[in-house]
């Protein structure tokens, strides 16, 4: 019989279905058997040698939370058949996996919780985690002591989910019997087979593996899923497409990301209508069909779409892709090319009126640092020839040692952001919140901007909320070097390089409201009818070698104005309630 060797992973979920995703060691028919009844069955299908299903399930209803089981079947049979129980495994110690359903009333609470930059967790039997507890993993063990505790209605991973680059040594042990790790691409994956090791490094955690069996989780890529700097400038790829093992790491990088992440993004109508599903559904090895796709999307970005939307009740999100669809050239350098520019405007605005709550996902900050902002936009204009071509070339060196690629590093399309921001959010009909929700820059902070000028004003409350690491490390000179970027001596040094760069002054101005926190962490934005409240939860260890959950930030977000705070750990804004401890 089969055997389930990745997964069982909740994706999608709303009010009367959910899709469950599955990888076997043979092809075979995966069932999902809901205590309740509902149920859904699908074949595997074959990429690379695996074997895979998502498994669409129907029958739910609204506003209920049911244990469900994974069931394996020969590849042969019939509907109606019970295969073999491979989830829960015998004996396990976690509570039943289930699946809870959006809920029938439009002002019941729904608990985002959101962060990026998760490396592969240190192995169980490890003594010492070099990068301090993980906070997903935390999260889960914290979720699976206490099942009262309320968990998150869905999970958004905003990047960074593997880390081809920089692999464990558990994980560079495998790739040096596959092949001289003295020659290129060295300790980072080269290909599929090994893009699947990392997906196994960090998905089969114990804790982790059953928290993603439970809680709905939406994902979106960032640059070390693919590679550090991915697409920074039309310099950059030139050089990495002249490697002559960069082929086979994109390659590898997005068909693993499609089989792994996008596809469980996507709602079954969605994936009913995609094209490229249904062949790789109806081959009996898609490898090549993937492959192609893979290869044309890297080729011309506007033939793929990795951005999507999703409606919980009267809250959407709207998922950027801040990585795949930019525009390079210097002529004319956006974060995303024309269509996606159209799409994201669309469903910003589509049905405006229809939702209370409009969530962001970006997987790189809209509002960063002053002075960073400002080195990003001073750097992209002498990038771009403002101060002839010396400048030009020293500053695209300091643009890829520096990682200057957020938003700010596209002024132009900060300044389309910030405008349908202003769009989407002004008027009789805005919504109560507009939350652009990053992560990227290891370490977590609010801002909140205000629009200059006597035009008119943003009736939402607008903020950039970043959450950063969920698993990894910042060097104490970079934290030291966030703290300056907020100060006041930095916002001076940041107007000197707007002035050096002839930058035209920002439509907004903002201010941090809270943080900057550093550590291993996880954001949670509870919404409830028009009402938002924000908590930032930092994983940490106790004296006597246990890890803990500590909430170090709780506001309303949609009650009243934030004040500043201290900017530690422990500092609190008046009317924001003290540290907690779960």
């Amino acid at each position: 019989m089969a055997g389930l060797r990745l997964g069982p992973l909740l994706r999608y979920v709303d009010a009367h279905s959910a899709t469950v995703w599955v990888e076997t060691d043979e092809p075979c028919v995966v069932r999902v058997r809901c205590d309740d009844g509902a149920a859904g069955a699908q074949r595997t299908w074959q990429v690379a040698g695996h074997h895979y299903a998502l498994v669409p399930v129907t029958g739910l209803a609204p506003g209920t939370e049911t244990p469900y089981r994974v069931l394996l079947d020969a590849p042969d049979a019939a509907a109606g058949e019970n295969g073999e129980q491979v989830w829960p495994p015998p004996r396990s110690r976690f509570p039943a996996s289930t699946i809870r359903t959006l809920p029938a009333s439009e002002d019941a609470p729904l608990r985002f919780a959101f962060g990026s930059c998760r490396w592969s967790a240190t192995p169980s039997g490890a003594a010492h985690d070099p990068v301090g507890p993980d906070a997903l993993d935390t999260l889960a063990a914290a979720l699976a002591a206490d099942p009262g505790r309320p968990r998150p209605d869905v999970l958004l991973l905003l990047g960074d989910q593997v880390y081809a680059d920089q692999t464990s040594e558990a994980t560079a042990r495998v790739l040096a019997g596959r092949r001289d790790l003295g020659e290129p691409p060295w300790k980072q994956v080269a290909d599929y087979e090994e893009y699947t090791l990392l997906y196994y490094e960090s998905w089969l955690a114990p804790e982790v593996r059953w928290l993603l069996s439970t809680v709905p989780s939406c994902m979106i890529f960032d640059d070390h899923d693919v590679i550090d700097d991915w697409n920074t400038s039309a310099a950059w790829l030139a050089r990495m497409r002249a490697a002559p093992w960069w082929r086979e790491r994109i390659l590898g990088g997005l068909m693993s990301y499609w089989v792994h992440q996008h596809l469980g993004n996507l709602s079954p109508a969605e994936l009913a209508a995609d094209e490229l599903y249904a062949r790789v559904r109806a081959l009996p090895d898609a490898t090549d069909a993937v492959r192609e796709f893979a290869a044309d999307a890297d080729a011309d970005p506007a033939g793929a779409r990795w951005s999507y939307r999703r409606d919980f009740g009267r809250v959407r999100l709207v998922m950027i892709d801040t990585r795949a669809t930019r525009v390079l050239d210097e002529s004319g350098r956006a974060m995303l090319d024309k269509a996606e520019g159209e799409w994201l405007r669309q469903a910003m605005l589509e049905g405006r009126g229809g939702y209370d709550h409009l969530l962001l996902g970006s997987s790189l900050p809209w509002l960063l640092p002053h002075l960073i902002h400002a080195a990003e936009g001073w750097n992209a204009a002498l990038c771009a020839g403002e101060r002839g071509p010396r400048w030009a070339r020293r500053s695209e060196f300091l643009r890829e040692r520096a990682d200057l690629e957020h938003w700010a590093a596209f002024p132009g399309s900060f300044t389309a952001l910030t405008e349908l921001i202003a769009e989407a959010a002004a008027g009789t009909d805005a919504p109560a919140t507009v939350c652009v929700l990053s992560g990227d820059v290891h370490h977590a902070y609010v801002a909140e901007p205000h629009w200059r000028g006597a035009g008119p004003r943003p009736t939402s409350r607008v903020l950039q909320l970043t959450c950063s690491p969920v698993h990894n490390s910042i060097p104490g000179s970079l934290q030291a070097g966030f703290r300056f970027g907020w100060s006041r001596p930095g916002r001076w040094l940041g107007r000197l390089l707007a002035r050096h760069g002839r930058l035209t002054r920002p439509a907004v101005k903002w201010r941090r409201t809270g943080g900057p926190w550093f550590g291993n962490q996880l954001m949670t934005l509870t919404l409830a009818g028009r009402t938002a409240r924000l908590a930032l939860d930092q994983a940490r260890r106790e004296k006597r070698g246990g890890v803990r959950l500590v909430t170090v930030w709780r506001a309303a977000l949609s009650d009243a104005r934030l004040a500043g705070n201290s900017g530690d750990a422990g500092g609190r804004a008046p009317g924001t309630e003290r540290p907690k401890t779960g």
